[in-house]
């Protein structure tokens, strides 16, 4: 495999930073996650770790150097993150479970996997153009299928952030599978929560980033939409990958996994962040590593399973 990839999270204006975004790789095979969690002081955090890390390292453990069945292990590891955010919550005594929105994608053979619950995105973006788009998991996006309202009204309507799908919570979640999508030399893939793509026209995104040096780009993109937030952005994560196949020319930035051990796997993943905000108005040393401490006993729980099996 070779491929180029970018990865960013900011808080925007708020106190923490509830997204994560990770990805992982073997030398056959490339995980990228995006979480946008949503909850109370430190609940949504949570949420989106668990359900996150669970994910990668489910996929740790079974890509080696690849994934079995890619449909199956999706499915098995976002169930299996939707109920250890479930036994988090009963563990801690919580009157509902936290939420978070999901969007994962497996590539492996040239060919990608994807599923998500929520509005978290996923484009599939080839010759200045999005050939394949997430569907939003959202009451606004219904009311669009339904001609209700437009795509501009949606954009400023007070229900906007209301979603029906999302792992955790008190409803079991209904995720959505892509079909088997063959990529192509040069193709990108752009993962998001609603930060980036909330403040951004629907076209912006192709044409900001299309053609373009992706590591070089995507920063000026999470630019663009965290000035548009203003004051009270929404915490911003982007997921950004160009796809190189065997014959494209290597450049600098270029990830190779050809001669990479078939046991090997290397990951990049948020964690928890302290707070730029003035102190008491963010996450402390003592919350941060209770909540890691939790994060790591609710995860243990479900990683005897291997989703891969």
């Amino acid at each position: 495999m070779k491929f180029t990839v970018y990865q960013e999270s900011r808080p925007g204006g708020r106190p923490n930073n509830q997204d994560r975004v990770a990805y992982s790789y073997s030398r056959d095979s490339l995980l990228m996650v995006v979480a946008d969690g949503m909850g109370g002081h430190l609940h949504g955090e949570v949420a989106a770790q668990i359900a996150t890390q669970y994910i990668i390292e489910a996929f740790q453990a079974s890509a080696i150097p690849k994934i079995r069945d890619e449909l199956l292990f999706l499915s098995r590891s976002l169930a299996n993150a939707h109920n250890a955010i479930l036994d988090y919550a009963f563990e801690k005594g919580l009157p509902e479970a936290p939420r978070t929105t999901i969007v994962a994608c497996l590539i492996q053979d040239s060919v990608a996997h994807w599923a998500h619950a929520g509005d978290s995105r996923l484009y599939l973006i080839r010759r200045g153009r999005t050939i394949m788009q997430t569907r939003d998991h959202s009451r606004l996006q219904l009311m669009i299928d339904q001609g209700l309202i437009t795509e501009e009204e949606a954009a400023v309507h007070p229900a906007r952030n209301r979603i029906f799908s999302c792992l955790g919570g008190t409803h079991s979640p209904q995720i959505e599978f892509s079909s088997s999508t063959p990529l192509f030399a040069n193709d990108l893939i752009v993962m998001c929560s609603d930060g980036v793509w909330g403040n951004l026209e629907p076209d912006e995104l192709v044409d900001l980033l299309c053609d373009a040096d992706i590591l070089e780009r995507s920063p000026r993109v999470m630019d663009r939409a965290e000035s548009r937030g203003g004051l009270t952005c929404d915490n911003l994560s982007m997921l950004s990958m160009r796809w190189h196949d065997d014959y494209a020319e290597d450049s600098p930035s270029t990830v190779s996994t050809d001669t990479m051990p078939l046991d090997a796997i290397t990951t990049q993943m948020e964690g928890f962040a302290r707070s730029r905000l003035p102190e008491g108005t963010g996450l402390s040393d003592n919350d941060i590593e209770s909540a890691i401490a939790e994060i790591n006993a609710a995860i243990k729980k479900f990683s005897r399973f291997d989703p891969n099996r």
